[in-house]
């Protein structure tokens, strides 16, 4: 039984690297649809060669390949586009744009550009890039929005909790009076549960006061329209 399960494997795991294999010259939607469509169809050939015999696993592996293709890999062309436009938009600000592991936008915003030390105020600085990403948003109205406020270990719990949370929030406020509607922005603050810098130093602190906006595009997404430039 394991040598018939182990033949299966390997079949199932030569699939997905012929899924793999056609990656070159693709661009990153391309690429993430064949690794998903890959993944899938090993899964799928193991668990339908183990249940069903041969068949099964002629089976599964198409049916995990279009599940894999379908699900779990949403980086779309719409997510690139505005993450050039918001590398552009936070050039020499401070501000780190990254794509996550899980497919996400992620704008880091520390406290020299987002608000002052046991403040929930924007900061000039931070406003026109928080315009040019609500011009993203309107743009792409498909995607959500999470936002996560910081704060650094000075001050207790009672203090430092409901601050990051209102950073947060004075963040979602700022983005709907530019146009992007309050359901699709969720807020949440850590206080100084997470940092990410040694709070004993002046620069470390800085470092953990800080606001993360996240954004999500959904496989139901929709197309969007042309961002401003400029």
């Amino acid at each position: 039984m394991y040598s018939v399960i182990k033949t299966r494997f390997v079949a199932a795991a030569t699939i997905g690297a012929l899924a793999l294999s056609g990656c070159a010259g693709m661009d990153q939607t391309q690429k993430d649809t064949a690794t998903g469509a890959g993944i899938g169809a090993a899964a799928g050939a193991l668990i339908g060669g183990i249940t069903r015999g041969g068949r099964g696993a002629a089976a599964g592996a198409g049916i995990g390949a279009a599940v894999g293709a379908a699900g779990g890999y949403i980086w779309s062309k719409n997510m690139q586009e505005q993450k050039r436009a918001m590398d552009e938009a936070t050039q020499g600000t401070g501000v780190e744009v990254s794509r996550t592991a899980d497919n996400q936008l992620k704008l880091e915003i520390p406290s020299d550009v987002s608000f002052d030390v046991n403040k929930a105020d924007i900061k000039p600085q931070l406003r026109p890039v928080l315009d040019r990403f609500a011009q993203g948003l309107n743009a792409y109205p498909g995607t959500t929005v999470r936002i996560i406020g910081h704060t650094d270990s000075t001050g207790s719990d009672a203090i430092n909790n409901p601050l990051s949370v209102n950073r947060a929030a004075s963040t979602r406020a700022y983005l709907e009076a530019r146009g992007v509607a309050p359901s699709r922005i969720a807020i949440d603050g850590r206080g100084s549960h997470e940092p990410i810098a040694d709070n004993s130093t002046v620069q470390g602190r800085a470092m953990n006061r800080r606001v993360e906006i996240f954004v999500a595009e959904p496989a139901t997404a929709g197309q969007p329209a042309a961002i401003p430039r400029g």
